[in-house]
């Protein structure tokens, strides 16, 4: 189970930090990601990360300004957004998939939603101009 956190309502500029904790996922190797739906729109990836390595993979659209990172300890899971704009605002989900046996055969993390199979309830990021 997943459940994600920290969304609002900021102004243009502004940062928020999105958290994501994961229960009942007893996996060594996994990937962690972050995607968002805006209205009208399909979901689209945006970051992730690699339990196993850190190795982070984001889509351009927020490349500088946005920053994935995981407590593997905590079973936590973080979007850091910084300079928020109003194209930001969406939808934002938290998504996980495991790995059993050496399954894992991502080189670099996944973006692509049909690649996860545990997914958060959602959170609304909305950024004012």
């Amino acid at each position: 189970q997943l459940q994600a956190s920290g969304g609002g309502l900021v102004q243009a500029g502004e940062s928020l930090r999105l958290s994501c904790a994961l229960s009942g996922f007893h996996f060594d190797d996994y990937v962690l990601g972050w995607f968002r739906q805006a209205p009208g729109k399909e979901r689209e990836g945006i970051a992730c990360i690699s339990n196993t390595d850190g190795r982070t993979y984001y889509v351009d659209s927020v490349k500088g300004r946005f920053t994935i990172s995981s407590d593997n300890a905590e079973m936590t899971e973080y979007l850091q957004m910084n300079n928020l704009a109003p194209e930001d605002t969406a939808v934002y989900y938290c998504a996980a998939r495991g790995f059993s046996n050496g399954a894992n055969y991502y080189s670099v993390c996944p973006l692509g939603p049909w690649e996860y199979n545990y997914w958060g309830q959602g959170t609304q990021v909305t950024v004012s101009s």
